[in-house]
């Protein structure tokens, strides 16, 4: 059976990693975590004293960008790979609200954007990867077979992330939740390098009001279709 490339791109919150790993498992292909890369350099910034609510030293973490090695290693009892950062399992640090907070700032970075978007290629270059992000369909995998663009309502998005924290133990108010989904939208649609924007092949997937299943269902018909096609 032939081996496609799968691009999901979409707004934080609309359940990109969550597809995305499970079609990668079923598939048997490999998941990468785009944005899980973009959050392991902003924690590396935070970390280092180089981006705060009042401050950001961008010259300073591009002259830094080399100290930084980003890989994912598979945990056989979680059932997905986690991401470490030189070397140090980061997989529950990057997932806090203040890294979301600064995510969209160090993405908008090209230097940044080109280290990882090169890292990324590598990744998928003999195909068989689903990977989700802001610019895989438009940048990363200009020809991957089947790409996907998921969208949901900034209110729907901001409850499931709040729900997701408040799961974890993070103490956090719904309002500022609501307040980081929309702010994150305005930067990744408005930066300048690789803005988050629908690729012309894409499909739209709105999931606003489905279930799990009925997204995992809908998307994984569209990929049996597409890898079907290629044969």
């Amino acid at each position: 059976m032939n081996k496609i490339t799968i691009a999901i791109d979409g707004f934080s919150s609309t359940g990109k990693s969550t597809v995305a790993k499970q079609l990668a498992k079923y598939l048997g292909y490999v998941y990468v975590d785009s944005g899980a890369m973009y959050r392991a350099v902003t924690y590396y910034a935070m970390k280092n004293g180089l981006i705060s609510k009042d401050d950001f030293n961008v010259e300073a973490l591009i002259y830094q960008l080399d100290n930084i090695n980003i890989t994912f290693k598979f945990n056989e009892k979680l059932g997905f790979a986690e991401v470490y950062l030189n070397n140090e399992n980061i997989e529950r640090s990057i997932r806090t609200l203040e890294v979301s907070s600064f995510v969209s700032k160090v993405a908008a970075i090209s230097e940044v954007r080109q280290k990882l978007v090169e890292q990324q290629q590598k990744m998928g270059q003999d195909k068989g990867v689903v990977m989700d992000g802001r610019d895989i369909g438009t940048v990363v995998f200009k020809d991957a077979e089947l790409k996907l663009y998921m969208i949901a309502s900034a209110e729907k998005r901001a409850v499931r992330r709040f729900d997701e924290l408040i799961e974890r133990g993070d103490q956090v108010l719904y309002e500022d939740v609501l307040k980081n989904v929309q702010e994150r939208d305005h930067i990744d649609s408005t930066r300048e390098d690789s803005p988050l924007v629908k690729a012309a092949d894409a499909i739209e997937i709105d999931n606003s009001d489905m279930t799990l299943d009925e997204q995992f269902d809908k998307i994984l018909r569209l990929a049996k279709m597409t890898i079907e096609d290629c044969e």
